[in-house]
């Protein structure tokens, strides 16, 4: 039989490897499918055959989320400073300004104003793109400026939640901003304005322990990592080991710490039909 005997060079060397231009096919994290970016877009950033949600960034949380071109940014250009002259394996102002360049952002957390079905509300959103989403003076600023706007002319807060916790490079400044932002959620609900809070992967440390959590509506996202510590330091402290799915939003949401777990696709519809409710 031929095919048992043929030789190499009876294959046509002319042949060519079809290239795969870089960036624009993505590999599912859960499942291992290859989706090409134009599709993944198309299901808003989620895996159309296990339908893993993707972590996004703020942009594609705006284009999802908002009705087109009316979003309008606060405090854009506002940038952290180096308070503490900190130093780790890198100058902070080094990391900053690294970190500007390559995410295109200029901290952790876009805010803004916009319309959602045609209902006005303030809004953050966090970005994990910029030092892992953490939690420093400028996100702290930049989030109580969104609460004030919602305060003063009486509108629905949103916050997309997406953080590794507080900014390690600006110590106690970070911290603050848990109490800061807090406070204005206070004064937003004595208001009786809504205050809608949006858990994606991941919501941990800092930003869970302040504003993550005070939400009116707690949604979250499938599968999103949602806690304070992280779980080997849980196991150390309690010494028991922990359940399957501990700190996913399905355990979150069993355990009463989230309302709704939403498909990101049925998002808007979701948050739109909560403003009706509680700011008709």
């Amino acid at each position: 039989m031929g095919w048992f005997t043929r030789k190499k060079e009876n294959i046509s060397r002319d042949s060519k490897k079809t290239d795969i231009p870089d960036g624009q096919w993505a590999k599912c994290e859960d499942c291992g499918e290859i989706i090409h970016n134009k599709q993944l877009e198309v299901s808003v950033w989620c895996c159309p055959k296990c339908n893993f949600h993707f972590r996004i960034g703020s942009d594609q949380y705006i284009s999802i989320l908002f009705d087109k071109g009316s979003f309008k940014e606060l405090d854009k250009k506002m940038k952290s400073g180096d308070p503490l002259g900190f130093t780790d394996t890198k100058k902070y102002s080094e990391r900053i300004t690294a970190t500007i360049k390559k995410s295109g952002l200029n901290d952790a957390v876009k805010t803004g104003t916009g319309k959602i079905d045609g209902k006005k509300v303030a809004f953050a959103c966090m970005d994990f793109n910029f030092i892992g989403g953490s939690m420093g003076s400028v996100v702290g600023e930049k989030i109580a400026r969104a609460i004030d706007a919602a305060y003063e002319e009486k509108m629905p807060m949103i916050i997309v939640s997406q953080s590794g916790g507080a900014r390690m490079m600006e110590g106690a400044l970070s911290l603050m901003q848990m109490a800061k932002t807090s406070s204005r959620l206070a004064r937003h609900a004595e208001a009786k304005l809504p205050y809608i809070s949006v858990l994606t992967d991941p919501t941990t440390g800092g930003v869970t322990a302040s504003y993550a959590m005070l939400g009116d509506i707690i949604i979250a996202e499938p599968k999103a990592l949602i806690g304070f510590a992280g779980p080997r330091v849980i196991k150390q402290t309690i010494g028991k080991d922990l359940p399957d799915g501990f700190q996913r939003s399905e355990f979150q949401a069993e355990n009463g710490f989230v309302d709704f777990i939403v498909q990101r696709k049925q998002l808007k519809e979701k948050l739109s039909l909560i403003i009706d409710y509680l700011h008709s």
